[in-house]
């Protein structure tokens, strides 16, 4: 009996121990959900990250707003983890004429007299404005320029600039990365140039015009490939007829159309397509990356080549950025400055979350050279003379250590990547008017 009473005793006893184990597990629950949405919720004064960015006019309206959508993604995201150090992410928005030294100067200014506590900007077309600015700011500077005059500012008083960070490589790589891309696709075997032909449709700007001598400099001291002809247009293109004219009387193996308006680039692609030059290998210089180029020129976009020294990769992170951006903000999605304006909030946000302290600029920066960053538009790695991206592989031949300079194909109404490896998702397959 007294066995009996002893082991029923236990087994009510760890009943009890049982449930008392289970109301602390809810509580331990309870709380811990409690505390997770609390730390997920930021509160306080906002961090601001200022943004200069076009919101109409003829140029840059498209590459700016990816840039904020980008943004908008980033914060969304970092908010929803408990923001940074506990206090949210905040845009500020001036709109900003970049065609114009004052009008560069007084976006730039309206945020640094607004004290934000940094500017993250896709491009603008006059760098020096914007560069005084942020100097005399000191408030940490990312942006996606892709201009050498930027890094020759730079390098011409680096303590001066040291806050101002260019977070892609510059546009002198389009020139000798082309012919490299050339010798590259004529090796594999999958393209066999009619001839050995390159001729440059050069626009009038420094950027396109920096890009035209570049790609010259490399035909001189190249084996095989020769420079045609030289054709230079004028920004707005209201007709590629003449142009086409010169194409078609040069006969060239290659046509590079060193221009970057999207909307420009689809007009040329559908009048190109109605009667094309037999054989040529046509590249496009950047703008396709933009959403115009594949909603105007449509089926007309199908077989061109088009490049970017800073785009969207399509490996796994960048191919979960891009669901995720989609989803976002449905419609046609542009490949470059998404990303810059994504990983450009994140290399902020992680510099500030490691200072400690949003104010304490010089430190902020400090992490920012010094720190690198893997992001959906390739490995920042900042810490260098011109304290910007670096080219993989046309200047660095490790494809974790710089930012990728992305070769895309239209194929079946979409941007696919075909070089360099590792990132490229498919091969070269001729054009629609190549045998």
């Amino acid at each position: 009996m007294k066995q009996y009473f002893t082991s029923k005793h236990a087994s009510k006893k760890t009943i009890i121990l049982g449930v008392i184990v289970v109301i602390f597990i809810l509580c331990g629950l309870m709380s811990s959900v409690s505390l997770a949405g609390s730390a997920s919720k930021p509160s306080g004064d906002s961090i601001v990250i200022g943004l200069p960015l076009v919101q109409s006019g003829p140029v840059g309206v498209a590459d700016h707003n990816d840039w904020l959508n980008g943004t908008k993604l980033a914060i969304k995201e970092i908010n929803a983890a408990g923001g940074v150090l506990g206090r949210p992410l905040k845009a500020k928005v001036v709109d900003t004429d970049i065609l114009t030294p004052e009008g560069t100067m007084a976006g730039f200014q309206a945020l640094a007299d607004a004290k934000v506590h940094a500017i993250s900007s896709p491009f603008v077309l006059i760098p020096q404005p914007a560069m005084d600015a942020m100097a005399a700011s000191k408030a940490p500077y990312v942006h996606g320029n892709t201009q050498e005059a930027t890094l020759s500012l730079f390098r011409s008083n680096t303590t001066k600039y040291s806050n101002a960070f260019q977070l892609d490589p510059s546009e002198i790589w389009y020139g000798s990365g082309f012919i490299t891309f050339l010798d590259n696709l004529k090796a594999s075997g999958k393209w066999k140039p009619k001839n050995e032909k390159i001729h440059i449709v050069q626009g009038q700007i420094a950027y396109t015009q920096l890009i035209s001598k570049e790609t010259q400099k490399a035909i001189e001291k190249s084996d095989f490939w020769k420079l045609a002809k030289v054709t230079d247009v004028q920004s707005p293109v209201q007709d590629w007829g003449p142009v086409l004219h010169e194409i078609r009387r040069a006969k060239a193996g290659v046509i590079m159309i060193d221009h970057w308006v999207a909307a420009e680039l689809a007009a040329f692609a559908r009048q190109f397509s109605m009667n094309p030059l037999k054989d040529a290998l046509v590249y496009l210089q950047y703008g396709p990356s933009q959403p115009e180029f594949l909603d105007i020129a449509g089926a007309a976009a199908e077989g061109f080549v088009w490049s970017t020294v800073y785009g969207v990769y399509n490996d796994d992170r960048g191919s979960k950025f891009r669901a995720d951006y989609t989803k976002e903000f449905p419609g046609t999605m542009g490949l470059a400055y998404t990303g810059g304006g994504y990983d450009a909030t994140y290399i902020l946000a992680n510099a500030w979350k490691a200072v400690g302290d949003v104010s304490k600029f010089k430190e902020v920066c400090d992490h920012i050279r010094k720190t690198t960053y893997r992001g959906v538009n390739g490995m920042y790695t900042l810490d260098n003379v011109s304290q910007a991206g670096v080219p993989y592989p046309d200047s660095i031949k490790d494809p974790e250590k710089g930012i990728a300079h992305l070769y895309f194909q239209v194929q079946g109404g979409a941007h696919k990547i075909i070089e360099p490896a590792p990132f490229n998702e498919t091969e070269f397959i001729p054009a629609p008017w190549m045998k």
